[in-house]
């Protein structure tokens, strides 16, 4: 019997784009959890305020460089169920 290795995908994003995130990821195979019911595009959000401020070589896509940010962004966590599923979610999130 061989066992399956499962990667657990944690990523914080923007409110705007956190559709678009996850589409991107159960695209490339994440959130599938097989078994009864064989269920597709499976996570879990939490909604939070992100903070950070850019340093002096940052090229920020929010905020300015030197200046508190603080940002509505969600968390979201989702199952991929081998190394290569969870290599392409990635190489998708950052795409």
């Amino acid at each position: 019997m061989s066992s399956v290795v499962r990667f657990k995908l944690i990523f914080y994003v923007p409110i705007s784009s956190l559709a678009a995130c996850k589409s991107a990821v159960f695209a490339a195979g994440a959130g599938r959890y097989p078994g009864i019911g064989n269920y597709t595009e499976c996570c879990w959000t939490a909604l939070g305020t992100g903070q950070f401020r850019p340093g002096n070589t940052a090229k920020p896509n929010i905020g300015k460089v030197g200046e508190l940010e603080e940002v509505q962004e969600a968390r979201v966590e989702t199952i991929c169920m081998d190394k290569d599923v969870a290599k392409k979610a990635v190489k998708a999130l950052k795409e």
